[in-house]
């Protein structure tokens, strides 16, 4: 075992000692990012090249700041992401919403599917759904100023619409077009503030987490969104917290011009998201 494979144990168990949830994956990845490797790579770094600054990094890591923060880049499906202070972190239980809207869109037939992202903050779904249905027409908001300056790096060069604004009043000139709304909204009950993960409470905007006291107020606002924005027959889906499955699709009722609400679970088996239908005329 060479010298910074030694380092790593050590600081798998100081982050596991903290309750870094994936302690082995961190201590890598930090190695890898300070050292300019890939995680498999980390055996081939000389000892004479080990590079004091990884007690830097793990020291922060150890304190809960976020991984993507002490690295600058987080990855999502197949993209890789910037991302800092003012911007929600994309976490990996969001891939499995992307995949079933990329499913949904393809299964409608359309030459050149045009889809809506309401609070995209990275950019994430956004560049996912673009790269991932090449046809696709995607449009995404976000309202923060402090998470625009990193939606804006990662959305350049790409054919991405972005907008500035509120998602309840965004787009209305697309109004009745769109064939997919997709939103991973915040969603988090104020009441549970002091449950969240410390990665998210002290370091993720407050307005990418919380929206009243059940966590639901933004759902039921982007609820009308959706139906304004969507052709009749199109799909909206939105990303919720895994206490509320069985709550969102209410919200998407038939005697709101919805059908076929459900829930889904995510790789874990635990509802993440909810889907619906517009009517038919």
């Amino acid at each position: 075992m060479n010298l910074l494979l030694a380092e790593v144990a050590q600081a798998t168990q100081r982050l596991a000692d903290a309750g870094v949830p994936s302690p082995r994956t961190d201590a890598e990845e930090l190695a890898a990012f300070v050292h300019g490797v890939k995680r498999g790579e980390l055996h081939t770094v000389k000892d004479s090249d080990f590079d004091a600054r990884y007690w830097e990094v793990t020291a922060r890591r150890e304190a809960r700041e976020p991984l993507q923060h002490i690295t600058g880049r987080a990855y999502f499906r197949y993209l890789e992401l910037q991302v800092g202070p003012g911007v929600f972190v994309p976490r990996p239980e969001t891939e499995s919403v992307v995949e079933w809207a990329i499913d949904a869109v393809r299964a409608m037939d359309v030459v050149e599917p045009r889809i809506v992202d309401l609070c995209t903050g990275s950019g994430a779904i956004a560049l996912a759904l673009a790269q991932e249905v090449p046809r696709s027409r995607v449009h995404a908001v976000e309202l923060s100023e402090d998470a625009l300056v990193w939606t804006r790096r990662n959305m350049e060069g790409s054919r991405v619409e972005l907008r500035q604004g509120n998602a309840l009043t965004a787009f209305p000139d697309l109004d009745g077009q769109v064939d997919l709304v997709i939103s991973n909204p915040p969603y988090i009950p104020l009441t549970e503030w002091e449950y969240v993960a410390p990665e998210a409470r002290d370091y993720d905007p407050q307005l990418a987490l919380f929206s009243g006291e059940d966590g639901l107020d933004l759902i039921r606002g982007l609820e009308r969104t959706a139906h304004r924005l969507l052709r009749p027959g199109g799909v909206v889906v939105v990303e919720h917290a895994d206490t509320q499955g069985g709550q969102v699709p209410w919200i998407f009722a038939e005697d709101r011009g919805w059908t076929d609400a459900a829930d889904h679970p995510d790789l874990n088996n635990r509802p993440r998201f909810a889907t619906a239908r517009k009517a038919l005329p």
